[in-house]
């Protein structure tokens, strides 16, 4: 593998004090990442702390805006010729953002996404996951079963075309659609991370609640946007 241009590793974060330095660690171990970026997102525990103290730089936004906003906020501020966006609490795992990294550098595909094995236990994510699936075949005519992971590596070229970025849940689907049909091309990539599971309790059917409501306004905005054209 022959890397040609920057690399930057961006994190956002907000309230991961406790897979934070075990995520940066993994990340770490990876040689042809050349910045890691965290982009704590309001986050009201030490998170910031602890990573300023691992030495990677952080851009730290004074209230929660959501990961879109702070993957934006990341774009706007940093060079790079390739972006790995990465969760916060991945833990030691983080180090399979790897696997992500050679095929685009090596030009199999201008992006790749994490494809995490399926769940053992179900966490009500299902019907999340399945409308954003559908979502996308619809607005590109492609399948593609990781709409919703967050583990990416993006050539710029591609970002660089990229208008419409949601400031919360949705920007996993906005990005996979206007990556598509933009004419680049995905390959999903097999990986063994782990990361915090949503429990299937009133916390967490509230928060798969909200993540399905920005996926269905997202929808609804790149419906609009594709017959304004």
């Amino acid at each position: 593998m022959i890397k040609v241009g920057k690399l930057v590793a961006v994190v956002p974060v907000y309230n991961e004090a406790d897979l934070i330095k075990d995520t940066i660690e993994g990340l770490k171990t990876i040689e042809s990442i050349d910045e890691i970026v965290i982009v704590n997102d309001g986050s009201t525990d030490n998170t910031s702390k602890i990573c300023k103290n691992l030495g990677v730089i952080v851009i730290d936004i004074e209230s929660n805006q959501g990961k879109g906003y702070a993957i934006k906020k990341a774009i706007e501020s940093i060079s790079f010729d390739f972006l790995a966006l990465v969760d916060g609490d991945l833990g030691k795992t983080s180090w399979e953002i790897e696997k992500l990294i050679n095929p685009v550098i090596n030009g199999e595909g201008d992006v790749s996404i994490a494809k995490f094995p399926k769940a053992e236990v179900k966490g009500g994510f299902g019907l999340v996951k399945g409308f954003a699936k559908k979502s996308v075949y619809y607005f590109t005519g492609v399948e593609i079963d990781t709409t919703l992971s967050g583990q990416r590596v993006y050539r710029k070229e591609v970002l660089d075309k990229i208008d419409y970025i949601p400031n919360r849940y949705g920007i996993e689907l906005a990005m996979t659609v206007q990556t598509i049909n933009n004419g680049f091309s995905i390959i999903e990539v097999p990986v063994t991370m782990k990361h915090r599971f949503t429990k299937r309790n009133l916390k967490g059917f509230i928060h798969r609640g909200k993540q399905f409501v920005d996926i269905l306004k997202t929808s609804i905005i790149l419906y609009i946007r594709k017959y304004k054209r």
